[in-house]
């Protein structure tokens, strides 16, 4: 397993600007749940209705995800959850699982109800299948590049538990409009009743049955083919990898799931000669900081500011308006944090160096950052950082969050 590393770093150039991904800015608006569905007893779908007005800000590539904001027993919460459907206008829904002490999981399973109205972020995120989508927030290129493939595309897919949520999009998406793609899925569950969207992949399989294939593996249930039980390690992945999935024909990889599934798939793949470009990943915790997945960090921390001791000025543009705060050096706060402190309505949804809702462009000033899981390294090149995971290493820094 790869153990994350600190990168530090200095404001780069603004020629590289070109290069990164095309994100857009975001924003909250009061959507109304349309649905509440029971996908097993720990987890539950959730459609919103977006209305007429809002959905050019709403349009998504298969992959994405949006981040939703709560008062729960009158505390702020926000949480990330990838988006589960194919592109449809009107309509957004996105699969919930309850976690262990999961503020808000806990609260959507078991609260949340049609005609109940909460904040849902525009869609984010660059976990896409590049062989079918050609620009972000455009499901239209998707069918557009479909047209135009000749040749057969095989990509596969390895989830865990609600990693699976993103996955689906994808391969519902990519399967419909690109008849010469197919797609394998090997999905890891404790058990059968744990299997998230199980109608679903059923579907697929019938309507798709030369092209579609799904392996299931449970780490409590035996299955008859003993490669399909106990949990995926690294014996049984390269098992699967010689036995069933045969990387040298695949074109593109999804990973999604727990920090250790994904790092240890990654490592393997990278072992073999696969391609780091031909392998898109996404997290929902990591080892790192366990609490990312989690409802914690959703306020800046208070910090108690010196007026004898060391300060690092933090500058921000965010709305076309800036921002200044000062940051004692002794508290090794993050640029979020700071920020939080004079605008709560800096964007981040789960500080934890995974979603990506918090990027920012450095203009100005030496920085580390901590982890990253979310930005592409033309993106960390050009200077932008997640600024959850950032902290000043000179004196003053300036940021820009619309950049």
């Amino acid at each position: 397993m790869t153990t994350p590393t600190t990168e530090a770093n200095t404001a780069q150039d603004p020629s590289a600007e070109s290069q990164t991904s095309t994100r857009r800015r975001a924003i909250f608006n009061a959507l109304e749940v349309m649905r509440v569905r029971r996908l097993t007893d720990e987890a539950v779908e959730v459609s919103f209705h977006v209305p007429e007005e809002l959905q050019a800000d709403y349009d998504y590539v298969p992959g994405q995800y949006v981040a939703l904001r709560a008062e729960i027993d009158g505390q702020e919460v926000r949480r990330s959850y990838s988006i589960c459907d194919i592109p449809r206008p009107g309509i957004i829904r996105v699969a919930i699982k309850k976690n262990l002490g999961g503020i808000f999981s806990t609260w959507a399973n078991e609260e949340l109800k049609p005609g109940d109205v909460i904040d849902v972020m525009n869609p984010q995120g660059a976990f896409t299948s590049k062989t079918h989508v050609t620009g972000l927030n455009n499901p239209q290129a998707i069918a557009d590049e479909a047209e135009s493939m000749q040749e057969h595309s095989n990509l596969v897919a390895i989830a865990a538990g609600s990693g699976i949520t993103p996955i689906m999009a994808i391969a519902q998406t990519v399967l419909s409009q690109s008849p010469t793609t197919s797609f394998e899925l090997v999905y890891a569950n404790k058990g059968g009743g744990d299997v998230m969207f199980a109608e679903e992949i059923g579907d697929l399989k019938d309507k798709y049955p030369s092209r579609f294939a799904v392996h299931h593996v449970l780490s409590r249930e035996q299955r008859v083919n003993p490669l399909f039980s106990g949990r995926i390690d690294q014996e049984k992945l390269k098992s699967l990898l010689d036995s069933v999935l045969r990387p040298s024909t695949v074109e593109e990889w999804f990973l999604c799931g727990p920090f250790e599934l994904v790092q240890l798939c990654r490592d393997e793949l990278a072992e073999r000669g696969v391609d780091a470009s031909d392998v898109r990943f996404e997290l929902f915790t990591t080892s790192a900081n366990p609490q990312s997945g989690s409802d914690s960090g959703n306020t800046g921390r208070e910090v108690v500011l010196d007026p004898e001791g060391k300060n690092i000025t933090i500058k921000f543009m965010l709305d076309g308006l800036s921002g200044k705060v000062d940051s004692p050096v002794a508290a090794k706060e993050t640029i979020l944090n700071a920020a939080l402190r004079t605008r709560p309505d800096v964007p981040f949804a789960c500080a934890g160096g995974v979603c990506g809702t918090c990027r920012a462009k450095v203009i100005e000033g030496g920085y580390e950052m901590d982890e990253n899981y979310a930005l592409e390294p033309d993106e960390v090149a050009a200077g932008y950082v997640l600024t959850c995971q950032t902290r000043p290493t000179e004196d003053s820094i300036t940021v820009d969050y619309d950049a």
